[in-house]
């Protein structure tokens, strides 16, 4: 399967692009010949109302769009969704510092993360880093636990615990305005240096296109406080220097909006210090992260009259990693890793209404993986097929949704032996109630069965023979409430969400330190019991004419224990890095073309151990932000202006042990659009 693969990419040229284009092209044009779409494209309308935001789904969700970015402090995707319930952002601190998300405790290999509905997937590690997601060409972001409503989505979205959906924005032009330009800078602290560009521009009554540019450089060298020894002392944080450059775009043919076409180009290539742990004012390591990552996407949708649905997605992505470690303690003296991975992905999609009240639907999707790493020879491939039967059912107020879904994995190794093939069945029920029809009132409950195969890395890693791994294996349960309601006095709306939660994970996958880094250990630990409660709270208020305050809050209760073995020192003690309490309050003003906004946010403490104790403890943190925005307009064209003040009271904190984090900084941000 190897040379396949290789073949693949050692023939991806402009030629084979060109091919590529042309036969999603000629897919559009058959398909928008032969079937009559079922709606008209609708012109813009500008509506103003005071409906409440909190999305109605059987499943909880949260999300956060574009105007958001600014009230919240957000620089990148992991600072975006921080204030989202459930949330766990695993923080290694340092601007080009690694920042990864678990959700309700399970882990970051369980939140699969989509770009535009296409998953955006890690062979090699099965995590995510969402300090690579700029926030300049993101519409949007929403978290759901479990899946999304719609039911026609491919198939490895339905494999995930967890989903964070990206959505990046479209060009909207009409024809008396067939451009736009937003050009802007951000500069600050930490010699951060900004700029970024984006150019919209129609192509005629159906296409158009979207391109944008993004650099980023800073020195990060932020000053902590040194308090392990009883001191306190400055210290310096080093090796904490980025350069980013990114670079992305999309194509857009639309001819309703039933019938659509997409074709994307992202590129990203990074050169990052990696500040290692701080330990008793020796910090400095010099580790670095390179990374030249590339993928090309393609997307369309298709709605039929009679109600037939098809989602074609096809990807092919190249991700090139280099890892050094001037001081690690090997016979070498260093580290210098070098991996590739290579991955082909084929998904479609199919959903009909076989009944007003009943809607199935079939996904299969297919990937092709294939990582190679220079320091040991077994390079692994891997096949996997998801397939999944969908069905939605509504009864009046009721509504069932359940699916089933097999995946089946399948490896090879080009020296060496490979792990055995892995077939699933995992399946999901949803229901959610309106009790009452005048009342905005919503019970939510649902079932989901998560199987999660041991990574290409936890599988091969320096390992002689794969090792003997199983597969991690998770059963969520989750029961809820959802209440909105609009006003038209001062208080234009509220909404509130609570939902209380119970994980059992089985045979979790977890590594373990070694006397040498480059013989880890990598284990199935046990049971693990998860316990917790989401509650989301939105509202609007309106005191005078062009004055507006929205206030959000959302609090996390999470107990997660191991309860493999009673005899265990550590048996019933709450899991790594899991607070027991999280909170996080936005409150935002906005009068006329001023703004200013203050966000919090609070973690109890945690334990970096698997025993909870002393050793472990980490102390619980609060940080506070500010930031404030001016929107005039200069000869008609919008002007953003915005200074951003984080962590006002300089609080000294860690998210990981030995990680020190920033402390007070500013970040001014200047924006046009012609």
């Amino acid at each position: 399967m190897k040379n396949n693969i290789s073949f693949f990419f050692s023939r991806l040229s402009l030629y084979n692009g060109r091919c590529y284009l042309s036969l999603c092209f000629l897919l559009i044009n058959y398909i928008a010949n032969a079937q009559t779409d079922t709606a008209a494209t609708l012109n813009q309308v500008d509506i103003k109302s005071s409906v409440a935001p909190q999305l109605q789904t059987s499943t909880p969700a949260q999300t956060i769009n574009q105007i958001d970015f600014l009230r919240t402090n957000s620089f990148n995707v992991a600072d975006a969704i921080r204030n989202m319930a459930g949330i766990n952002i695993r923080d290694y601190g340092g601007i080009g510092g690694l920042k990864t998300v678990s959700v309700r405790s399970l882990g970051a290999n369980h939140t699969a993360v989509l770009y535009d509905g296409v998953q955006i997937n890690d062979a090699q590690n099965g995590q995510i880093d969402l300090s690579k997601f700029n926030l300049n060409n993101i519409q949007g972001i929403t978290l759901y636990n479990a899946q999304p409503d719609d039911i026609c989505m491919p198939a490895r979205s339905f494999a995930a615990a967890s989903i964070l959906s990206i959505t990046t924005v479209k060009p909207n032009l009409t024809q008396t305005k067939p451009y736009k330009i937003i050009a802007g800078i951000k500069g600050g602290s930490f010699g951060l240096y900004n700029p970024n560009l984006q150019w919209q521009q129609r192509l005629g009554k159906r296409w158009s296109f979207i391109l944008n540019t993004y650099a980023q450089h800073a020195n990060g060298q932020y000053r902590f406080k040194e308090d392990k020894d009883g001191s306190d002392t400055l210290a310096i944080r080093r090796n904490s220097d980025v350069r980013i450059y990114q670079a992305d775009g999309g194509l857009y043919w639309t001819k309703s909006d039933s019938n659509k076409f997409s074709f994307q180009v992202n590129y990203y290539n990074a050169d990052r210090g990696l500040p290692g742990p701080n330990v008793l004012y020796v910090s400095y390591d010099g580790q670095r992260l390179y990374n030249r990552d590339i993928f090309l996407q393609s997307a369309y949708r298709f709605i039929a009259k009679n109600s037939l649905q098809l989602l074609l997605n096809s990807k092919i992505s190249q991700n090139y990693l280099r890892y050094v470690n001037p001081n690690t303690l090997n016979n070498q003296g260093k580290t210098d890793e070098r991996t590739t991975q290579r991955e082909v992905y084929q998904s479609v999609a199919l959903s009909f209404k076989l009944l007003p009240q009943l809607e199935v639907s079939y996904a299969g999707d297919f990937v092709l993986s294939d990582v190679e790493i220079n320091v040991f020879n077994a390079s692994p491939q891997r096949f996997a097929a998801y397939n999944v039967m969908a069905g939605n059912l509504t009864f009046g107020r009721l509504q069932l949704q359940g699916n089933l879904l097999h995946t089946y994995i399948n490896e090879s190794a080009n020296t060496g032996l490979a792990a055995q093939a892995r077939s699933a069945y995992t399946p999901t029920l949803i229901g959610k109630l309106q009790p009452f029809k005048a009342v905005h009132l919503y019970i939510r409950a649902y079932y989901k069965n998560i199987f999660r195969p041991p990574t290409l890395a936890e599988q091969y890693y320096f390992a002689i023979a794969p090792r003997p791994l199983r597969p991690e294996y998770v059963k969520q349960y989750n029961l809820g409430v959802v209440y909105g309601k609009n006003f038209n006095g001062i208080l234009k709306y509220m909404s509130l969400s609570a939902d209380a939660y119970y994980n059992k994970v089985k045979d979790k996958l977890i590594f373990l330190p070694t006397r040498s880094p480059e013989t880890p250990s990598v284990v199935n630990l046990g049971l693990v019991n998860i316990r917790g409660l989401d509650v989301n709270i939105k509202s609007k208020i309106e005191p005078a004419h062009d004055c507006t305050v929205l206030v959000s809050a959302s609090y996390t209760h999470q107990r997660a224990v191991n309860v493999t073995n009673p005899t265990d020192s550590y048996y019933g003690n709450q899991i790594q890095y899991t607070p027991l309490n999280s909170a996080a309050v936005n409150t935002g003003l906005q009068y006329k073309k001023f703004g200013v906004n203050y966000n919090y946010t609070l973690s109890s403490h945690r334990y970096d151990g698997f025993n909870n104790n002393a050793q472990s403890f980490l102390p619980a943190y609060a940080v506070s932000d500010v930031s404030f925005t001016y929107n005039p307009h200069l000869q008609r064209k919008p002007i953003l202006a915005a200074v951003e003040l984080n962590n006002i009271f300089n609080k000294n904190y860690s998210v990981i042990q030995s990680y020190p984090m920033a402390g007070r900084s500013v970040r001014l941000t200047f924006q046009i659009t012609i």
